[in-house]
């Protein structure tokens, strides 16, 4: 007979309890963990979001209570009022808080029961991500699931009390915006009342923030939510948090300082990490020279090397060629790796295949000097430079990849410098390596549409000393961009904006935006720039992403109340789902779905 909590008001939250409340009467609710029959007695585990608490249910005291603890099941929500007693000795657990003590019941309320669940709550079971989705109400009982939610939200507190106290206001901008389709696919929403029109869900909140600049708030942030229709990884969702900054008449070494003091306490508070400030700093340019990567991970070595002038006119062809034809020749040292069999090389060859190399060549050092397949096309004057260059010991393997794209060159070796980290268990977890990432290049070239595309966006600002190439070597202007890298990756990235129509129309006439695609996609905010728009720049964190790392989670699915699978689908409510013909009429929806 399921019962109300009637005058049962809840004092204490169940694993809030300890010795200092020994003597006290309290009231507990929450869910049976486990029930145990020891024959006289019966002892419950009962659990709320803050932990457990032994109670004992004894026939002597409440012979009531006893009876109605005999019906009690797994997950059932129940209702307990009693004393707190120590618990005898002997039977302390001193692995949880409220190991020490024990509830005596006097009453029992059974609020609900429960049907037995489709999967255990113990932590050590490994659960199939998708019934685990599926039920994800379930899985937010977890106390580890549980815990990293409760830590997000504490770093959403401190990322707004850092921010208040810095003088940054927080407004709300549009979820119902235009499209401007610029990399990612908007997620559109068709508009009702203006028949064939959408509205665009916002990949970030860039336009208006830029647009609160002009309009005097100074200093701006937001907590929301950004939309982009891409593929999926394990850090990605079609939905996602960003921690959303902008500021008015800055410069990096202004903004810098604040961000570093902001993400020092989100470590130091909600993950009792204490990281040091000022944080290192190199350039795109230092990043991809030495680490092939623009995120690099700084806690272990392997550092790449520049080997291009040493194969300049190489007998060994394979090499020369790609750099006649303006590619690069890079390698690393590893370090004490050696012993790696044929097999083991031969599925490096694979991995490093994965980022477009057409090949990994190798070179041992062994008790007996050099042993590769490709030392019969090395001259003795190229080894001796390779020495030079790598200092090479015995048990140490070298490692090189050549192409007339440097960008292959420099993702693979970049890959495989982390690949053989985690492989030879060289990183420290505990370690936590924060770097700014400067001066990003501010266009790439698109071979296949024969165009320029902003490395960053359309409306990062170029530095000043490089705004005379935009016209005669747009791919040598640097950008006044930067990204905060946290031990490989991205957690935030910004820029200073463009402030000034006449250079922001000249970035647009160079992304081949003609002046009338630029007024219809961006004509609001070229107008605003007319208006006294002052200097100004920002960056945005990745919320999921930053609590992923804080808790160690694998995946920012674990850090993310209700997320979308990797196909962009929620199991829990089955979205996407089909609409009636009724629905889709009223928006003036035809389908033409290919079969």
């Amino acid at each position: 007979m399921l019962e109300s909590m009637g005058n049962l008001k809840r004092t204490h939250y169940c694993g809030a309890l300890s010795s200092f409340d020994i003597g006290n009467d309290v009231v507990v609710m929450g869910w049976v963990l486990r029930r145990r029959d020891h024959g006289g007695l019966i002892f419950v585990d009962l659990r709320d979001r803050e932990g457990i608490v032994q109670v004992v249910f004894n026939p002597e005291i409440n012979s009531a209570a006893h009876k109605k603890a005999e019906h009690l099941r797994n997950e059932y929500v129940a209702a307990i009022s009693g004393k707190v007693t120590p618990r005898p000795e002997g039977t302390v657990n001193p692995n949880i808080p409220t190991g020490e003590v024990e509830i005596v019941v006097k009453e029992i309320r059974i609020l609900n029961t429960s049907k037995p669940l489709p999967f255990s709550l113990d932590e050590e079971e490994e659960i199939n991500e998708n019934i685990r989705l599926k039920y994800r109400y379930l899985d937010l009982r977890r106390p580890k699931i549980l815990k990293n939610l409760i830590t997000r939200h504490k770093v959403c507190k401190i990322v707004r009390n850092s921010l208040d106290n810095n003088g940054f206001i927080e407004v709300e901008t549009p979820f119902l915006t235009k499209s401007t389709p610029e990399g990612a696919r908007d997620y559109l929403v068709p508009s009702r009342v203006n028949p064939g029109k959408f509205y665009a869900l916002p990949q970030s909140p860039q336009l208006f923030k830029q647009l609160l600049m002009i309009s005097g708030f100074d200093r701006y942030f937001q907590i929301v939510k950004c939309f982009r229709d891409e593929d999926l990884r394990a850090d990605r969702q079609p939905e996602f948090t960003q921690i959303d900054i902008e500021m008015s008449f800055i410069e990096p070494d202004i903004l810098f300082p604040i961000m570093e003091g902001m993400v020092s306490k989100i470590f130091f508070e909600a993950g009792n990490i204490n990281v040091s400030a000022p944080f290192p700093r190199m350039t795109y340019k230092e990043a991809i020279d030495r680490y092939g990567l623009d995120a690099p991970d700084t806690r272990f070595g392997l550092e790449l090397k520049e080997l291009t002038d040493v194969f300049k006119g190489s007998s060994f062809k394979v090499f020369a060629e790609n750099v006649e034809k303006g590619g690069i020749v890079k390698g690393l040292n590893a370090k004490g790796m050696g012993s790696f069999s044929r097999k083991e090389l031969d599925d490096l060859t694979e991995f490093v295949k994965i980022y477009g190399a057409k090949g990994l060549a190798w070179i041992k050092v062994d008790e007996v000097g050099m042993q590769s397949p490709i030392l019969k096309f090395i001259s003795e004057s190229e080894i001796t430079k390779i020495k030079e260059i790598f200092k090479p010991e015995t048990g140490d393997i070298l490692f090189f990849v050549s192409s007339n794209k440097p960008k292959i060159v420099n993702d693979s070796l970049g890959r495989l410098r982390i690949h053989l980290a985690c492989r030879m268990n060289l990183i420290d977890k505990n370690i936590y390596n924060f770097t700014w990432v400067t001066e990003f290049p501010l266009l790439e070239y698109d071979e296949e549409e024969k165009r320029y595309n902003a490395m960053h966006h359309p409306f990062t600002a170029p530095m000043d000393e490089d705004i005379p190439k935009l016209a005669s070597d747009p791919l040598s202007v640097r950008a006044k961009a930067y990204d905060l890298v946290l031990n490989g990756s991205e957690i935030g990235g910004g820029s200073i904006r463009i402030h000034r129509k006449d250079v922001q129309s000249r970035l647009f006439s160079l992304l081949k935006l003609s002046e009338e695609e630029a007024k219809i996609k961006f004509g609001f905010l070229l107008e605003a720039l007319e208006f006294g728009a002052p200097p100004h720049g920002g960056i945005a964190f990745g919320l999921d992403r930053l609590v992923m790392i804080l808790t160690g989670a694998d995946s920012i699915r674990e850090v993310i109340a209700f997320p979308k699978t990797q196909k962009a689908t929620c199991l829990l409510t089955d979205a996407p789902s089909d609409v009636g013909s009724k629905q889709l009429k009223e928006l003036s929806i035809k389908l033409d779905i290919a079969k």
